[in-house]
């Protein structure tokens, strides 16, 4: 499963890849390397608010026409910002790609953050805070990731809070825009059914004139992981806890390792603590387990509800399965079959054209390369049973795990 693309970059830094189709819809994805993490303190939210206003107004189309512009030819427009990157994605038929192109440079680009849009927004997104915080499941999240990264700018959650959202003003979202949305940190990644000069002529077209911003300043670092523990009353029926420790940034050589020791822990039906907790003692409903590399440092966390008489005990059988894959060598057999249902789910991802864009767009923003899945695979096949014992001593040492816990009062 070769990966076949044409590559070009403008001296302005913006980046394009270019992956030939015969799939009937095409994608645009627009990544940029700008999240909550860059954030100052009196920004907190900023860059999710941002990609909000992005389809708000730029200086010659307003929220109808950006809207109306991809959707009236039946396609789909969407974003999302994360602690690192901020992406706009774009599903549509072929023909169209020339007004999908040009659509998304100016949203980047020329957006206006218009005061009466500014002042909607910021309904909208208290609106959703709100919302959050009504659901445990989701705030957990966050709030586990305060503990993990305490002090540093990846430990605030996306959205901000409502007294930081209502500050925001034109002049503080255009400062930010002018200090992070560096050209030389921009990817953009077309995969359809186009003609490889007709995409490289749309690209130059719409992006070669956009003056050069390159990025001059550098994340600041999180370091000095302390584990902690914290139990929070809240008015809810279940328990929730959420266990884990910082994981493997992105460059890391052994992240592929954690990835299969993720998915042999805690993903799918037939994972070990589904298995243990909910299929033979019947404690939760849902369990599961995640990693999520950061350009630095990582996360990796396990998550699971349960009556409130049941907590001690499954966390009792959480810590026992953790022992078990820190102290048992996984055999050849539990090792190939783990291997196996990973390739599975790599190639999974690889035929959902949306989806792999999106991995592509994000290879090249931090590795300048895409790992296809040819290579991917050769890794995969390289890492031994020791490996994944190592790295389950390093990530899953009782010691070095946090535990935050939702309890009802």
């Amino acid at each position: 499963m070769k990966t076949n693309y044409y590559y070009h970059s403008l001296p302005n830094g913006i980046r394009y890849i270019h992956l030939p189709s015969d799939r009937v819809i095409a994608h645009t994805i627009a990544i940029i390397n700008t999240g909550s993490r860059d954030e100052k303190l009196d920004e907190h939210g900023l860059a999710h608010f941002i990609e909000h206003l992005m389809f708000k107004g730029t200086k010659k189309r307003n929220s109808f026409q950006i809207l109306n512009r991809i959707e009236s030819v039946g396609g789909e427009m969407d974003a999302y910002t994360s602690k690192e990157d901020t992406c706009i994605i774009a599903s549509f038929l072929p023909q169209y790609f020339s007004r999908t192109l040009e659509l998304i440079s100016d949203i980047i680009f020329n957006s206006t953050f218009p005061d009466n849009q500014i002042a909607l927004e910021k309904k909208v997104i208290i609106d959703e805070i709100n919302s959050y915080y009504d659901s445990p499941y989701e705030l957990i999240y966050d709030d586990f990731e305060e503990i993990i990264f305490d002090g540093h700018s990846l430990a605030r959650n996306i959205l901000g809070t409502k007294e930081s959202i209502r500050k925001f003003n034109n002049e503080i979202i255009s400062k930010f825009c002018k200090r992070t949305y560096n050209t030389d940190q921009i990817v953009i990644c077309t995969t359809g059914n186009i003609d490889q000069e007709k995409a490289l002529k749309n690209f130059v077209k719409y992006f070669q004139d956009i003056p050069s911003s390159f990025r001059n300043w550098k994340r600041k670092k999180f370091e000095n992981y302390v584990p902690k523990e914290k139990v929070i009353e809240k008015k809810i029926h279940q328990s929730h806890c959420i266990i884990g420790n910082i994981g493997y940034s992105f460059k890391n050589k052994n992240r592929l390792g954690l990835h299969l020791l993720n998915n042999i822990l805690g993903v799918g039906s037939s994972s070990r603590l589904n298995l243990n907790l909910r299929e033979r003692n019947g404690l939760v409903y849902l369990i599961e387990s995640g990693y999520t590399p950061y350009s630095d440092s990582g996360i990796f966390y396990i998550y699971f509800a349960t009556d409130k008489d049941n907590l001690s005990k499954s966390i009792k059988l959480v810590k026992d399965e953790l022992t078990r894959l820190r102290n048992i060598p996984l055999s050849k057999q539990q090792l190939n079959k783990a291997k196996e249902q990973f390739k599975g789910q790599l190639a999974l991802s690889y035929d959902n054209q949306e989806s792999y864009s999106l991995n592509v767009a994000k290879s090249f923003l931090i590795f300048n390369k895409i790992d296809d899945y040819n290579s991917i695979i050769e890794e995969l096949n390289s890492v031994t049973s020791e490996d994944i014992q190592r790295i389950a001593n390093e990530i899953l040492d009782e010691e070095k795990l946090s535990c935050l816990i939702y309890t009802s009062k």
